[in-house]
């Protein structure tokens, strides 16, 4: 019986003209506008019916408009995450064609102030070179040399004076300071750190500073040890000191000596110092094949073509 009565109140809604039967436009209108009483749906279209009715149209519609809205956000997010990813990439491109652009800068500095440094050191190789080949068969003044009334220079007081060598840096060091040396790639990266820390340079920086200074040691110990108890007056500003005092100084076979083996470390000095010129030709080549690549790109918004 209560089957029944709901059947017939079921047919009571659906025939809204009275007329006994249920037309299309009557069924279509119930479909789409009252729909069907929650109390007389299974339980499963129970359980997804949000208000006292339910209706198949209204539910593909909220479906498909809910579907449309994940799609929405789904791509919205998915476009944001690629966006900001090509911006990082974009950043980090910039990055490393600025940090590119300033080491071929220092690059350039660093081969300029070698040079000079190689020239000074081929100088110097000259100076000393000629004192020692006179050592065995000297002429008058062979530790003075003149170059016009009271303009004389004494190349054994200057034998003491040391210049390490200290390329600039000061780029690489901010480079490694901020990560971003990552940016310049494996194959960059390594040329670079060839440049600024390479083993051939190490070498060529103790030499210039350490081994030197071994030198120029023994010889203040030498003058402090023998030549001042042995010589009237150590006055290395005195050309009459020089002229005096030439032929003792001639018979120190220590201080000979070691000429022979500081002008023999310089000579390989000079041979570093060409060495690394070849280094930082390579590295300042290859880095601008790589900024003229780069100069070569054309960028839309944050993609690179």
């Amino acid at each position: 019986m209560e089957k029944n009565r709901k059947k017939s109140k079921r047919f009571e809604n659906l025939d809204t003209d009275n007329d006994g039967v249920i037309s299309e436009e009557e069924f279509a209108a119930a479909s789409k506008g009252k729909g069907v009483d929650k109390e007389d749906l299974n339980w499963f279209l129970r359980l997804i019916t949000l208000g006292d009715k339910f209706s198949y149209a209204d539910f593909f519609d909220r479906t498909k408009k809910g579907f449309v809205e994940f799609l929405i956000v789904f791509f919205g997010v998915l476009v944001s995450f690629g966006v900001e990813q090509k911006g990082e990439d974009f950043e980090d491109r910039e990055w490393n064609i600025e940090n590119l652009r300033n080491l071929k800068r220092e690059m350039d500095s660093i081969k300029v102030y070698t040079n000079d440094y190689l020239g000074m050191q081929e100088y110097i190789i000259e100076k000393y070179q000629g004192i020692y080949n006179k050592w065995d068969d000297p002429g008058p003044n062979i530790f003075v040399e003149v170059y016009g009334p009271g303009d004389y220079e004494y190349p054994l007081k200057q034998y003491t004076n040391r210049n390490p060598f200290n390329p600039p840096r000061v780029v690489y060091e901010a480079i490694k300071l901020d990560g971003t040396f990552r940016f310049l790639g494996s194959e960059i990266g390594r040329m670079v750190n060839n440049t600024y820390d390479g083993t051939d340079l190490k070498y060529l920086m103790i030499n210039t500073d350490k081994e030197d200074e071994i030198f120029t040691s023994n010889f203040n110990t030498r003058v402090s040890n023998k030549w001042v108890f042995e010589l009237d007056n150590v006055d290395f500003d005195s050309p009459q000191f020089w002229v005096n005092n030439q032929k003792y100084i001639l018979d120190d076979q220590y201080v000979k000596y070691g000429l022979f083996k500081r002008i023999e470390l310089w000579q390989q000095i000079v041979e570093q110092l060409k060495g690394y010129i070849n280094t930082i030709d390579a590295s300042i080549n290859r880095i601008n094949e790589e900024i003229e690549i780069k100069d070569g790109e054309f960028t839309i918004v944050y993609w690179v073509f």
